[in-house]
């Protein structure tokens, strides 16, 4: 029941405006190995703890890459990729193609987006609730400074008001889901042994500055977090 919230805005009219600004969840068993994320080598060229690393090394732009993804797209199941392009002659651009969805992948126009475990912007109660936060939040980014508008971010992401009653949520799970879908229909999901333990936040100034924040779960205890940041500039 992962969740990711963006705003996209590739041409901010202001010095103070982002170009980007991300917030997700990733929820898994608390048990399941994983890694922080971190930069690969000593290049510095690329940031990820993602298992999708193809795009990252390829030579293609974001739909190139995503059509080709889409091409054998019905042999696995359910999935959602966002491919960017940023600094490019064109402008920024981001794509996106959900194999469940449309057949080919689309340019996202600028605006603000919402994804859980479903395609893009599916209007379930707790996508369209962490939206509304989001945007809340967004609306005043210009006023905050880059550390208060990360922890504003983070507190969005960990809101644990279920959503409910949301019978789109529940019909996907099915039998599944019904007992515990009081905990899952949140933004931030708390299960015994499941739930929410990687927050991220990406900030894309007008400059091109990058600051990527990760606050994960330590030892299985959602009482214990680590968070680490990056900044960066991008390549022009």
């Amino acid at each position: 029941m992962c969740i990711l919230l963006f705003k996209f805005d590739p041409r901010p009219v202001s010095k103070n405006a982002y170009r980007l600004i991300l917030a997700a969840n990733r929820d898994e068993f608390y048990h399941r190995p994983s890694k922080s994320a971190d930069f690969w080598d000593s290049s510095n060229e690329i940031l990820s703890g993602a298992l999708v690393t193809n795009f990252l090394t390829a030579d293609l732009d974001s739909y190139s890459y995503l059509k080709k993804v889409s091409a054998e797209g019905h042999l696995y199941n359910g999935f959602n990729l966002l491919a960017a392009d940023l600094n490019t002659t064109k402008g920024d651009v981001i794509c996106y193609y959900g194999n469940k969805g449309e057949p080919e992948p689309v340019f996202l126009n600028p605006g603000i987006y919402g994804l859980s475990n479903s395609l893009l912007d599916t209007p379930w109660k707790k996508l369209q609730y962490g939206k509304q936060l989001f945007t809340e939040v967004v609306k005043r980014s210009q006023d905050l400074t880059k550390e208060d508008l990360v922890q504003e971010l983070l507190t969005v992401m960990n809101n644990q008001e279920p959503q409910l009653p949301d019978p789109a949520i529940e019909d996907q799970g099915k039998d599944y889901i019904r007992p515990i879908l009081n905990q899952y229909a949140a933004v931030c999901v708390r299960c015994p042994g499941y739930g929410t333990r990687t927050n991220t936040v990406v900030l894309i100034d007008s400059e091109g500055q990058v600051t990527f924040t990760e606050r994960n779960m330590i030892n299985e205890d959602v009482n214990q977090w680590k968070t680490s940041t990056y900044e960066f500039k991008l390549h022009t």
